[in-house]
């Protein structure tokens, strides 16, 4: 099985920004951790700050991997492009959060990826992904 964990902007900050809310560890780390934890999964990792770039990679990947699980970051409350994106794919796609973004600021309640996305995984830290990737196991 082959699974692409896309993280969109500010995501490659993760263990020094607002760590209260995202934690202390890093993602490069975290992936480590994933990888030995998965050994019969194909983990690959994308992260861009840049809408462009996480549709090229949406587009490079959803027609041939088995599942996509997307953090997209500020761009799941504003993005119709990256929703959009995401209903001309085949691959089915998770999106994660890590924090609780109901908790959060009321323009964080909305979600353009929801609505075409598998599933939805919020508020459980970095183990959000570990839940997206157990979702397609």
């Amino acid at each position: 099985m082959r699974l692409l964990l896309l993280n969109g902007p500010n995501l490659n900050l993760l263990g020094q920004r607002e760590t209260s809310i995202y934690g202390n560890q890093d993602f490069d780390s975290f992936f480590k951790e994933l990888t030995s934890k998965f050994p019969s999964v194909q983990l690959d990792y994308f992260q861009s700050n840049i809408e462009g770039e996480i549709i090229n990679k949406l587009q490079e990947v959803g027609f041939s991997y088995e599942g996509i699980i997307l953090n997209a970051g500020a761009y799941t409350h504003t993005s119709v492009a990256i929703g959009d994106c995401i209903k001309a794919i085949t691959t089915p796609v998770i999106e994660v959060h890590i924090s609780n973004t109901f908790s959060r600021e009321t323009f964080r309640h909305q979600s353009y990826i929801s609505p075409n996305a598998k599933g939805v995984i919020i508020g459980f830290g970095l183990e959000s992904y570990v839940l997206g990737i157990q979702s397609f196991l």
